[in-house]
C-alpha cells in the first residue's frame, strides 16, 4: 500500500506560493494571480482577500489580520497584478492599512479590481478569556459527507460549482445541504461542510480569509444556479486555528432585489470560533 504524501507545511504549500507577493518598493507589491483559484473564469474572492492580506501583513507592523473588508470593483482574472498599500495608522496593539489590487485591461489601461481596509494585530498576544453563546455546527463526520470527488462527473458543475478552485480544496459537505446537487434544493439558505486545503496544509489566519469564501454559495440550496459574485466581504479573525480540518457553516436569511447576504462561521478542531464573515453577493435571477 502506498503511503500518503506528507501534508504541506505552512509557508511551503500551493496556497502560499499562489498568494505570494514581491515587494517592488515600499508599499508596492507584484503578484501573479493563479488560474487554479478560479470560479468559471473569475478569480475567487476569498483567494484575492488572502493575497491582499499577505501584502498588508508585510506592509504593517503587526502580523495578523483581525478585521478586513474588501469591496470587489471588477472581476479579477489570472495573470500579473500590482498591489498598492498605505499605512493609515499604527498603534501599540493594532495597525490599520488599506490596499488596492490593479490589473491591465485589453487596452493596457490599469484597472482597480478590489480595495481593502484592514486592522492587524498579534493573535498570540490576545487573552484566553472567552464568553460566548455561539456553538459549533453539528453535522456528520467527513466519512458521512460528500465532496466533489463523490459526484458522477468528479465534481465539475455539481458539488464544485464548476470551478478550478475545487481541485485545491478538501471539501466534505453536509448531506442536509446537498439537495441542490441532486436536483432537489431544500429552499433553505444553508451550506455546511468540512474544509481544508487539498495538500494537507493546516489553516492559519491568512488561509482563513480564503476559507470564508470557499464553499458553494447558499443560493444553490435556494434553487438558484450560476455564479454569485461578491460585492463586499468582511472577515473577522478571532484566534489562530488549531491543526486539523475546519468546520464551516453558512446561512442566508434574506435574498431581495437580486442580492443576498452570507454569514459564515469557521470552527477549528478545538471547538473554537476562529473566524466569522459576512458578505453581500449578487444573484443572477432567471426565469
Amino acid at each position: 500500500m502506498t503511503e500518503a504524501a506528507p501534508a504541506a507545511a505552512i509557508g511551503a504549500s500551493e496556497f502560499d506560493r499562489d498568494t505570494a507577493v514581491t515587494r517592488r518598493e515600499p508599499g508596492v507589491y507584484d503578484t501573479e494571480l493563479s488560474a487554479g483559484w478560479t470560479i468559471i473564469a473569475a478569480v475567487n474572492g476569498g483567494y484575492l482577500l488572502a493575497v491582499l492580506g499577505r501584502a498588508l501583513a508585510d506592509a504593517l507592523p503587526h502580523p495578523d489580520p483581525f478585521t478586513i473588508t474588501a469591496h470587489y470593483l471588477t472581476a479579477s482574472v489570472p495573470g500579473p497584478a500590482v498591489i498598492r498599500t498605505e499605512v493609515v495608522r499604527t498603534g501599540r496593539t493594532l495597525s490599520t492599512g488599506q490596499a488596492s489590487l490593479f490589473q491591465r485591461d485589453a487596452n493596457g489601461e490599469e484597472v482597480e479590481r478590489l480595495r481593502v481596509l484592514a486592522s492587524y494585530g498579534d493573535l498570540d498576544a490576545l487573552p484566553d478569556d472567552v464568553r460566548t453563546s455561539a456553538e459549533p455546527p453539528s453535522f456528520p463526520p467527513p466519512e458521512q459527507c460528500f465532496g466533489p470527488q463523490d459526484a458522477p462527473d468528479n465534481g465539475r458543475g455539481t458539488v464544485s460549482g464548476s470551478s478550478a478552485i475545487t481541485e485545491r480544496l478538501w471539501l466534505k459537505l453536509d448531506p442536509a445541504t446537498l439537495g441542490w446537487a441532486l436536483g432537489s434544493p431544500s429552499g433553505k439558505g444553508e451550506m455546511r461542510g468540512w474544509f481544508g486545503l487539498a495538500d494537507g496544509r493546516d489553516a492559519d489566519p491568512l488561509s482563513l480569509l480564503m476559507t470564508v469564501d470557499g464553499l458553494p454559495p447558499t443560493s444553490f440550496e435556494l434553487g438558484i444556479k450560476g455564479w454569485v459574485p461578491t460585492i463586499e466581504l468582511t472577515a473577522h479573525v478571532r484566534c489562530r486555528p488549531a491543526p486539523g480540518p475546519l468546520r464551516v457553516a453558512i446561512t442566508t436569511r434574506n435574498l431581495a432585489g437580486g442580492f443576498l447576504e452570507e454569514d459564515v462561521e469557521v470552527w477549528d478542531t478545538a471547538d473554537r470560533l476562529v473566524c466569522q464573515s459576512r458578505q453581500l453577493a449578487r444573484v443572477r435571477l432567471t426565469g
